[in-house]
């Protein structure tokens, strides 16, 4: 059996610091295991490899397969190749908590040690009837291999990598990996764990993060049934619009692009587009009626009704009593009394739930019931409306009043102040100004900075519209239906036309059928009445 031999010469060297440099700057994942596996082969002439990471899986650690490669079979699994491992990861414990030292890859993990073997077939301490089937399988012969381990700046095992078949670079002979080998595949071993622990640091804080900015968008949403899932919807509409907006081959946008680093930005912003919201009081999230503020005041009128009407009765019976021939007359004046402030009690209930506008002969309604007096429990006489209610019942539009919606509107305030507070990445930098735009109107009368359209990049302005579209279509707020979508964009056709909204995004919101494809995902079925968009053009 001949042995590769190698002469360490200043080729080989460099070739070393070519491939540090390059693992170092790689940060696609998939892409530093392929180059991790070309330089481990690439050095040592190996016909094959694979390379494992340690995880735990269920409260075990176990070398999961990442990439595997054999040039001789044409073979890759893994990696950029898009093509899935079959093989279950290997446990470095047995069921009964003893290590696995029969497996070469994980004996190495456990021993820290480089297993050079010469011929498998012929390794009695090792178990490679795994190795066996798969040759016989793919009518191929394992026999050289050269296991090392991957161990981080604390000495603690991350992965393995594993060579197979050393070839002879002139003859094409499988021959042994040369023990000269071992030193430079250490070297190599420790610019690929180095390379490897920064990816998985990198992944585990992105991987904090992003769980930290899920759960304070679920806890904005948790505030209040009426907005929930709003944080977690408005990311996937923008996304949606960022799509078209890639794929646009002419127009405003047909140069736009995002790459891996943008897309996460613009993630990370669309998530925390609301994170102001947590300083907004409860009641104002969740006020579901005019009188809403720690719970319905319309319960506390009814009561004041039920009070009236009862000292109405009251005092008509004693009228009944005191002039018995006058029954049948007052019998019927006090019914249709009691009919009346039914009618003005349901009619107070019906102001109380808000809506899309409230003329003033409603509101002098409302100021003419208020003059209604009855007796508290102390004897006084009381309004049946007090000033405020009546403030509150007149609010024209919806359910929240100027002063209240000045408060929901400070939290793009807080946000951008929140945001602006905390020290993002270079590569996180625009994450304030995107997620701080979304009340931005294209004419300037937006808040709470008064941007326009110039002003603002392309991201801010696509979270502008999918915050709006998603706000209209949801099916949770009890002031409102949901919309249909051709009301949804037949209102954001106006707001187009009076330049609140990008023109430009609008068009290939609609164009890129962007409505649709959200729609299809988070509306009702009967939302769904447009088909063709050009009306809304």
């Amino acid at each position: 059996m001949s042995k590769q031999h190698t002469t360490l010469d200043k080729d080989i060297f460099w070739r070393l610091i070519e491939i540090s440099t390059a693992l170092s700057s790689e940060r696609n994942k998939a892409r530093l295991f392929e180059k991790i596996l070309d330089a481990a082969q690439d050095i040592t002439f190996a016909d094959g490899g694979t390379l494992y990471l340690l995880q735990e899986k269920n409260g075990k650690q176990v070398l999961e397969f990442e990439i595997l490669r054999n040039n001789s079979l044409n073979l890759t699994l893994g990696g950029t190749s898009g093509r899935p491992i079959p093989f279950a990861p290997l446990p470095l414990y047995r069921e009964d908590g003893t290590p696995n030292h029969n497996n070469i890859a994980t004996h190495t993990a456990l021993t820290k040690k480089v297993e050079n073997i010469e011929d498998a077939y012929f390794a009695e301490h090792l178990d490679f009837s795994g190795t066996k089937a798969f040759d016989a399988r793919a009518n191929y012969r394992s026999k050289s291999f050269l296991t090392t381990p991957l161990c981080n700046h604390a000495d603690e095992v991350i992965g393995v990598l594993q060579l197979v078949n050393a070839k002879d670079p002139k003859t094409g002979e499988t021959i042994t990996f040369s023990e000269e080998l071992e030193p430079i595949v250490a070297a190599l071993s420790s610019s690929v764990a180095i390379a490897l622990e920064n990816q998985i640091l990198l992944q585990d804080h992105k991987n904090l993060l992003d769980a930290f900015i899920q759960v304070i968008a679920q806890a904005i949403d948790a505030k209040s049934s009426h907005t929930s899932a709003h944080c977690q919807r408005v990311p996937v509409l923008t996304e949606l619009i960022a799509e078209a907006a890639c794929a646009a081959k002419e127009g405003a946008l047909k140069d736009f692009d995002l790459d891996e680093g943008d897309w996460y930005e613009l993630r990370v912003a669309s998530w925390l587009h609301d994170c102001g919201k947590l300083s907004t009081p409860d009641y104002l999230l969740d006020k579901a009626t005019k009188l809403h503020i720690l719970n319905d005041g319309i319960e506390t009128v009814k009561a004041r009704f039920g009070a009236l009407m009862a000292q109405t009765e009251l005092a008509f019976y004693k009228k009944m009593i005191a002039s018995p021939q006058l029954e049948s007359s007052l019998q019927e004046e006090m019914q249709a009394q009691l009919h009346e402030l039914k009618e003005q009690c349901l009619f107070i209930e019906k102001s109380n739930k808000g809506g899309e506008f409230m003329s003033e002969d409603s509101k002098q309604k409302v100021r003419d019931i208020a003059a209604y007096r009855w007796v508290d429990h102390t004897g006084i006489e009381q309004p049946m409306l007090s000033e405020q209610e009546v403030a509150f019942l007149c609010i024209e539009r919806g359910t929240i009043t100027y002063d209240e919606r000045q408060k929901i509107n400070n939290h793009m305030t807080v946000t951008i102040q929140m945001l602006e507070s905390l020290p993002f990445p270079k590569n996180l930098k625009r994450v304030p100004e995107y997620a701080g735009g979304h009340h931005e109107k294209m004419d300037g009368t937006g808040f709470p900075k008064g941007l326009k359209r110039d002003e603002m990049s392309w991201p801010a302005r696509m979270m502008a519209i999918a915050d709006i579209f998603e706000a209209l279509t949801a099916s949770e707020r009890p002031y409102k239906p949901a919309m249909k979508i051709s009301q949804a964009l037949s209102i954001m056709q106006r707001m187009r036309d009076q330049n609140h909204i990008d023109a430009d995004l609008y068009q290939l919101f609609l164009r890129g059928r962007v409505w649709q494809k959200y729609a299809s995902r988070f509306l009702r079925a009967e939302q769904l009445d447009v088909e063709e968009y050009e009306a809304y053009v």
